[in-house]
């Protein structure tokens, strides 16, 4: 229960930031005059969290060493990207007046950003486990 809990902090936390950037950079393209309105705002934020939870929750899966990582990182970013797109709908990030060729870039950019993201985690996973590895090795050769 506790992984299931850092890994929804984490997730959530992630899934904010990217919203904080990307608000930034519309900002910015907007010249300072991107507003919103009938609770647009609230809504994306709560958005925001049903993503992170929509990548956080299902990252349990990698706790589950039968499986494949194949399977998992399928079961996975398969959750993660299609609660994203579901909310994406819902509170306009792909709105009606989003093109096709819009609403196709906003997924492949999607679907990058999170397996980017996920190939960091996975290396940074991979070098804590190369670190532990070297100091049990260390204390094994101490103890002969």
């Amino acid at each position: 229960m506790k992984t299931l809990v850092k890994r929804s902090v984490i997730s959530i936390g992630m899934a904010m930031a990217i919203f904080c950037l990307v608000g930034i950079i519309f900002d910015i393209r907007n010249g300072g005059s991107y507003s919103f309105e009938n609770y647009c705002y609230t809504k994306m934020v709560a958005g925001c969290v049903a993503v992170g939870l929509g990548f956080g929750v299902p990252s349990v899966v990698y706790s589950k060493e039968s499986l494949p990582m194949a399977v998992r990182v399928v079961i996975h970013m398969g959750i993660g990207l299609i609660v994203y797109t579901v909310v994406a709908f819902v509170v306009g990030w792909m709105g009606n007046s989003t093109t096709v060729g819009q609403k196709i870039a906003i997924v492949a950019v999607q679907i990058g950003v999170a397996f980017l993201i996920w190939f960091l985690f996975m290396q940074h996973n991979r070098r804590e486990a190369k670190r532990l590895n070297e100091k049990i090795r260390e204390k094994n050769e101490q103890v002969q």
